[in-house]
């Protein structure tokens, strides 16, 4: 006896768009596939806060916009819309052709990683990412321990990695003129010992 797979439903563009915008849920629409975003922890909500925080307080009068979580990104290459955690781009924003909601061209985004979620960040959501081509930094903060993950891109297909460890570190992002110590990133949260 042989058993077939359920067809997936996919979807178009427009028909994800226009489930999103009455969605009371956030989803990301991968190529096709409406794929749930989960929750967040209270750690993951207490970081990407402060980033958010710490770049605004940096950047302020100067001419960029600050994305947090809810604000929709368009990868027009990868036929992917998502949600990063924190999103920055120059002011004004480029948007989506036909849509208010949608931007395009960020170039810095920052991701909170989370068990669910860390292995897509760093690979296959990473390459969707670098065919943005304004897209020039990418910042990984994990919320289980003080460490970040830093890619700074040297060139086409060319991109420097650092990775910073300890509360008694910092790290200089190259967008844009700012330097966070990861004391401050971290400063709500308290790490297990064990």
């Amino acid at each position: 006896m042989t058993v077939s797979a359920s067809p997936v439903k996919t979807y178009t563009a427009e028909e994800y768009l226009a489930l999103e915008v009455e969605s009371e849920l956030r989803s990301e629409f991968r190529d096709g596939a409406i794929v749930e975003m989960t929750g967040g922890t209270p750690e993951h909500n207490e970081i990407t806060g402060m980033f958010i925080f710490l770049l605004r307080a940096a950047l302020r009068k100067q001419p960029y916009s600050i994305f947090v979580t809810d604000q929709r990104l368009w990868i027009p290459e990868a036929n992917v819309y998502t949600y990063p955690d924190v999103m920055v781009t120059k002011r004004p924003p480029e948007l989506k052709p036909g849509r208010k909601d949608t931007v395009m061209s960020p170039i810095l985004i920052g991701e909170t990683l989370s068990d669910s979620t860390q292995g897509y960040d760093r690979g296959e959501k990473f390459a969707h990412y670098r065919t943005i081509e304004t897209f020039q930094e990418y910042v990984l903060v994990d919320q289980y321990r003080p460490q970040v993950e830093h890619y700074v891109k040297q060139a086409p297909n060319q991109w420097l990695f650092t990775e910073y460890s300890g509360l008694e570190t910092a790290f200089k992002l190259a967008s844009v003129a700012v330097e966070i110590a990861l004391a401050d990133l971290y400063e709500a949260v308290e790490f297990n010992e064990a």
